[in-house]
């Protein structure tokens, strides 16, 4: 009878665990089931990245096959309009090189408003002037220098001569006025429209006046002449004509000399560095009176751009002579500071 009560204790006691036990895996199995949501979620991303991956792969493939191919510098070229460009310096490049063959210009027209209609022209001859050098001008008009009608029948014969001079700094000023005034009466200037007229500038005014002359006048000789010097112009019209017909002709009264080195010195050079160590300058006509031969001073004309000056106009084109074939003619009658009688110039 005693041992009644343990038994049914026995029994409760394993339906509590029973019970227990249950509740304990409701839990467990709703978190293994969420767990399997959760993983199956995942799972479906990355399949769903992986496949977005894929088609972007795609549609890049795709493009990169539709793109143009990288274009070649000829092509690039051809696109920027450049291929024509190309072709018309070549032909430039042969036409400049038959004009060289020729007297280093082709097919040249005289400008020349004269009346001697296409015949060539003797000689150009360039009277260096100054704004303030009207009296000299004058001067020069009355004496060797022809004028009005007799300047006319000059031409006739073959001989241009003209004033040359530059515009001023202050373009369009009293000075520039009054030389335009001066032109308008006599007709006797060569106005260098891009030169500046300063002494400073004079070594630049040669290139200049050579190219505006060559543009101008078809003729035998071009000649820069110093406004300090009187001319004996039939005798230096005989001195041309002898000379008719003779390309690459440089003449003048030829000197040599020592490079000025002294800063403030007359006559410096501040290039004078460029002239070694013995410091002379080589073989050139002196600047009072420079003659050309057309195809020297067409020479000028086209290559003015890359020609270097020196402080002195007549060192300058000294320099330039060296590099082509010119024939040096040293001619005493062109010294113009000489005492002999037989000479074409004196100094005024």
């Amino acid at each position: 009878m005693e041992s009644l009560p343990t038994t049914v204790s026995s029994k409760s006691d394993r339906r509590g665990r029973s019970s227990k036990s249950q509740n304990t895996s409701k839990p467990s199995l709703i978190m293994a089931f969420f767990s399997c949501l959760a993983w199956l979620y995942v799972a479906g991303r990355l399949w769903q990245d992986a496949q977005h991956r894929v088609a972007l792969n795609t549609v890049l493939k795709k493009n990169l096959e539709l793109r143009p191919k990288a274009l070649t510098v000829d092509d690039k070229l051809m696109v920027l309009g450049c291929k024509d460009l190309e072709r018309r310096i070549v032909e430039t490049e042969m036409e400049l090189a038959q004009a060289k063959s020729q007297g280093y210009l082709k097919n040249q027209k005289s400008l020349s408003s004269s009346s001697s209609g296409n015949k060539k022209m003797l000689a150009v001859i360039g009277v260096y002037t100054g704004f303030g050098s009207h009296l000299k001008r004058n001067k020069f008009r009355g004496s060797w220098m022809p004028r009005d009608d007799a300047l006319k029948k000059l031409e006739e014969r073959g001989v241009i001569i003209r004033f040359v001079i530059g515009r001023s700094a202050n373009r369009g000023d009293s000075l520039d006025r009054k030389i335009d005034q001066e032109n308008l009466a006599t007709k006797d200037f060569l106005i260098l429209e891009n030169h500046e007229e300063a002494q400073e500038e004079l070594p630049k005014k040669v290139k200049f006046f050579y190219s505006a002359a060559v543009q101008n006048w078809d003729a035998e000789f071009y000649v820069k002449v110093d406004d300090n010097v009187d001319l004996d112009l039939e005798g230096l019209i005989g001195l041309l004509e002898s000379r008719r017909g003779q390309d690459g002709a440089y003449i003048g009264c030829m000197k040599s000399g020592d490079v000025v080195t002294q800063e403030g010195s007359q006559w410096y050079e501040p290039e004078w560095w460029k002239f070694g160590d013995d410091k002379s300058y080589f073989r050139h006509a002196t600047g009072s009176l420079v003659i050309l031969s057309k195809n020297l001073a067409q020479y000028i004309n086209i290559n003015s751009g890359l020609l270097k000056t020196y402080a002195f106009d007549d060192t300058t084109i000294g320099s330039w002579m060296i590099g082509v074939q010119a024939t040096y003619i040293d001619d005493n009658r062109l010294c113009c500071s000489s005492t002999r009688q037989e000479k074409v110039c004196s100094m005024a």
